[in-house]
């Protein structure tokens, strides 16, 4: 088959079948040369050593034409072309394979109009963010993932007003979290964990669109702001310097599947709204300074909640009866609290016999609190492996090694357990 480049309008792809059928003309429609300057630039920009035999770079040969030099097929190992308007092929899509490329972004001049995908995730990129980024006026999807990026996050990157997704995370940034990103309203998912940003998590409400933020693992402070996404499905800010309460609202967040909040100095009470959610199914608050839970005023009978994790707080008082009839209830972890009294009968039928229409407990973890009494006849029948339950550390008169939910630890000695409580016998 054959390809002729014919004298017509650059805007038009002209196809030319003749009569029988058996001939088909296709005009040649080459790389745009700005495109072609800035693959250039992005393969003399790394460091030769990092680019091997067999990895995607290495394959770059521009005496050929980068998009069209293999007939039909507009693709080339590492980045993506498309026809546009102007009858030439444009670069729209750049993916590097993970091949330890080192070297700084900042050595190309990105200057590719219709470039809709960058991902160089993966990789041994160092340097800042350059400011020509925001060149890319058509970029949908941006990934510097697990790199060795550093410096602050630039304001500029909030001019990609059609940006829908942006992975930053696993790399070494530094300051705040820009504000300005209040104003890419096109937003989905933002990805900025694992860096060593700080300050408050600034105003997102304007993101209406978001439904995942991760900002876990960094150095983060303030209060966890009133002013989050309501489109959001999943927020994780895990091991940062939070303080304060849980904001009243965060039941507004009505789409919310997963939050995960652990690891932060949050304290006062657990909100009933999250036991009360309608749509919640995982929540996470362990390794904060919670003092105690908000009943739901349901008592928890349309909680959607699957996995509860509230361990290493300071709650205090009897454990809460209310979470042995939340339906959907598979796993929950109080341990390592201060919790008293004895285990109630919903949490021990919920483990053994669970009701019709409700989960039964998968998991149950109460170690390390300050439980007493005799243990429910109905976790005393459990078979081992059938549900992983947890009993040590407490304050039971018997809780022999027989059971697998006493063995790996032993009860508290009665010196700790009435300094507790002096009414414990």
């Amino acid at each position: 088959m054959s390809k002729y480049c014919l004298s017509l309008p650059s805007s038009l792809l002209l196809l030319i079948v003749a009569f029988s059928g058996r001939f088909l003309l296709v005009v040649d429609s080459t790389t745009h040369p700005g495109d072609i300057e800035v693959l250039r630039d992005l393969k003399n920009g790394l460091s030769s050593r990092s680019v091997s035999s067999g990895s995607c770079l290495s394959s770059w040969d521009f005496s050929l034409d980068p998009c069209d030099h293999i007939f039909g097929k507009h693709f080339t190992c590492g980045f993506r072309c498309d026809l546009v308007v102007s009858g030439s092929y444009r670069v729209t899509e750049i993916t590097l394979d993970p091949a330890g490329y080192s070297g700084s972004l900042s050595s190309t001049t990105w200057s590719l109009p219709f470039l809709r995908t960058l991902d160089v995730s993966d990789n041994s990129f160092s340097g800042s963010i350059p400011d020509s980024l925001t060149n890319l006026t058509r970029l949908r999807r941006l990934t510097l993932s697990r790199n060795s990026l550093s410096g602050r996050i630039p304001d500029s990157l909030s001019s990609l007003s059609e940006l829908e997704e942006l992975y930053l995370d696993n790399n070494q940034f530094r300051g705040p979290i820009p504000s300005s990103f209040n104003r890419v309203v096109s937003l989905k998912r933002l990805e900025i964990q694992r860096n060593n940003l700080n300050g408050a998590i600034p105003d997102l409400g304007s993101l209406r669109m978001l439904f995942f933020f991760d900002a876990s693992d960094n150095e983060l402070s303030g209060e966890v702001p009133i002013t989050l996404p309501t489109s959001l499905v999943e927020i994780s800010v895990r091991n940062n310097n939070l303080e304060g309460k849980l904001p009243n609202n965060v039941g507004n967040l009505r789409f919310l599947q997963v939050m995960d909040l652990s690891q932060n100095r949050l304290s006062d009470a657990v909100a009933s709204a999250l036991f009360d959610h309608p749509s919640l199914q995982q929540l996470t608050l362990s390794h904060n300074n919670f003092t105690s839970l908000e009943v739901p005023g349901n008592k928890g009978v349309s909680s959607r909640l699957v996995a509860l994790d509230l361990s290493y707080n300071v709650l205090g008082g009897l454990l809460p009866a209310f979470m042995g009839s939340m339906p959907k209830l598979t796993a929950v972890s109080l341990e390592h609290n201060k919790f008293t009294g004895m285990i109630p009968s919903q949490y021990a039928l919920k483990a053994a016999v669970p009701g019709a229409g409700t989960s039964s407990f998968k998991r149950l973890l109460l170690a390390g609190n300050y439980l007493v009494g005799p243990i429910p006849d109905a976790l005393m029948g459990l078979k081992p492996g059938s549900v992983n339950v947890s009993l040590v550390d407490n304050c039971f008169n018997r809780c022999p090694d027989v059971f697998f939910f006493c063995q790996g630890g032993d009860q508290k000695s009665l010196v700790d357990c009435k300094t507790f409580a002096p009414a414990i016998p």
